[in-house]
C-alpha cells in the first residue's frame, strides 16, 4: 500500500472550499484512469457527506477513529472502505470529533494515519487526503503520511497569514521527523472578479513562483455536484472548471510520477 502516491489537501483556514477542491481533484484523477482512494480525515465529515455517504458518518464502531487510535483495530480499515462510482472512500465518522486528544496521548500519535494506510490491502494509484480546516494531530498525520500537499486558498488578503501558519507547521514537522513535505501547488478557489481577487492572484504568482497556481472560479455547478454526492465529472452538467481540475490532475500526475513525463 505504501507505494501509492499520496497528497494531502490542506489549509488550516476554514471556509476556503478545501473539500470541494479535494473531491473534484480526486474526480479528475479518476477521469484520467487512476485508481483513487479518498480519505476523509475531517471530523466534520464534509467530504463524506459530499460523496453521498451520510450513513457511514453515523456508523457504529469500528470506524476510522478506532483504526487510528487502537493498533488492534488497524486492520479493520479494509472493512471501512466503501465504493463510490468515481473512487473508493475511507469515510470520516462522528466519533472522529474525539480523536485529537487520543492522538495527543498516543505513542507515535502523529504517525497513525501512515500506519493505517500501510494496512490497506487494495492497491491504489493515488490517495487523496482531505484534512481538517485547522492545524492539529490529524493534519500533522496527513502531512507526514502524504509527504505532499496541495493548498486551496481564497483569493483574499486573509489567506496570506493562513498560508504562513501552514508553512511554519510544515517546517516544524520537517525538522522533528527529518522529512520533507513537498508543496505541489496552490488552488486559488472561489475566485470572483474583484480588485482584491486580482491583487491576490498576482501575490500568489509571486509568492509561489516555483509551483503552479490554478484558478477555480466561483461556479454554482460545483455546489450542485457536492449536493448530488459526486464531482463535476460525474454530474451531467457542463462546467468550465472541469478543464482546470484536469490541469491540476495532470500536474499532480507529473509530480507524483503517475504518468510518463514527455519532453
Amino acid at each position: 500500500m505504501s507505494d501509492a502516491a499520496k497528497v494531502a489537501i490542506s489549509n488550516q483556514k476554514g471556509g476556503v472550499g478545501k473539500t470541494t477542491v479535494a473531491i473534484n481533484v480526486a474526480g479528475a484523477l479518476n477521469c484520467q484512469g487512476h485508481d483513487v482512494l479518498f480519505v476523509d480525515l475531517d471530523p466534520q465529515g464534509n467530504a463524506t457527506e459530499g460523496l453521498g455517504l451520510e450513513a457511514e458518518y453515523e456508523a457504529q464502531p469500528p470506524t476510522l477513529f478506532d483504526a487510528l487510535t487502537d493498533h488492534e483495530e488497524r486492520e479493520e480499515v479494509n472493512s471501512l472502505i466503501v465504493s463510490h462510482p468515481e473512487m473508493d472512500v475511507l469515510p470520516s465518522n462522528i466519533d472522529m470529533t474525539s480523536v485529537e486528544p487520543e492522538l495527543t496521548m498516543a505513542m507515535r500519535g502523529r504517525e497513525r494515519l501512515g500506519q493505517v494506510l500501510d494496512a490497506i490491502d487494495t492497491e491504489y494509484d493515488v490517495i487523496v487526503i482531505d484534512c481538517p480546516p485547522y492545524l492539529g494531530n490529524l493534519t500533522d498525520n496527513a502531512l507526514l503520511a502524504a509527504g505532499n500537499v496541495l493548498i486551496p486558498a481564497l483569493a483574499e488578503s486573509t489567506s496570506k497569514r493562513a498560508l504562513e501558519i501552514l508553512f511554519d507547521q510544515m517546517e516544524v514537522l520537517e525538522a522533528e521527523y527529518d522529512t520533507h513535505v513537498r508543496d505541489l501547488g496552490v488552488v486559488a478557489n472561489r475566485v470572483e472578479t474583484t480588485n482584491e481577487a486580482e491583487a491576490m492572484l498576482t501575490w500568489f504568482d509571486e509568492a509561489f513562483s516555483d509551483v503552479p497556481v490554478w484558478e477555480i472560479r466561483k461556479r454554482v455547478t460545483l455546489q450542485r455536484a457536492f449536493s448530488a454526492g459526486c464531482s463535476v465529472f460525474e454530474l451531467e452538467e457542463e462546467c468550465d472548471m472541469t478543464t482546470e481540475f484536469l490541469a491540476i490532475a495532470d500536474e499532480l500526475g507529473r509530480q507524483l510520477g503517475l504518468v510518463e513525463v514527455t519532453a
